[in-house]
């Protein structure tokens, strides 16, 4: 009998978007915690589901450990933004302590991804498969804005 490998094994070999997310974490990690996870380990935290988004209470700040996964989520963006048009991209996140703010990524001049976070403290995706999709879904309109308009796009 043979053993196929769980779903999300599969999912984070095969996306570009859930490797650059892996990459940003343990990038962004100064002690080396992190080092022996499992991707699937890491990207745990990303899968929050209907009822666990309910239980988490708005009130009061976000955390330190949510703040750095909603930073990491749009690093992955500007990472993946990077390697397909060679444009540098970074990121800025704007984030109230109520949980409201603005994420942004843009290339030179050019606004490539702007997103509103509101409860922030419940941030996270169904699975694994809406994380990679959102993921690959703003990477994919960052990269046509930058073919839209190169010259803005520049340094």
């Amino acid at each position: 009998m043979t053993v196929s490998p769980t779903p999300t094994a599969v999912d984070v070999e095969n996306s570009a978007f859930l490797k650059a997310i892996v990459q940003q974490i343990r990038a962004n990690d100064p002690y080396g915690t992190y080092r022996n996870w499992s991707d699937e380990l890491l990207l745990k935290p990303y899968v929050v589901t209907k009822a666990q988004k309910r239980e988490i209470s708005v009130e009061g700040d976000v955390d330190p450990i949510t703040k750095g996964r909603i930073m990491a989520f749009y690093r992955a963006i500007a990472s993946c933004i990077e390697t397909e048009t060679g444009q540098l991209a970074q990121v800025v996140i704007d984030l109230s302590h109520e949980g409201f703010g603005w994420a942004l990524v843009f290339c030179g001049r050019l606004l490539v991804v702007s997103r509103t976070l509101r409860d922030a403290q419940r941030f996270g995706f169904d699975s694994l498969e809406k994380v990679a999709a959102e993921g690959e879904k703003l990477v994919k309109s960052g990269v046509d804005y930058i073919n839209r308009f190169p010259d803005v796009a520049k340094i």
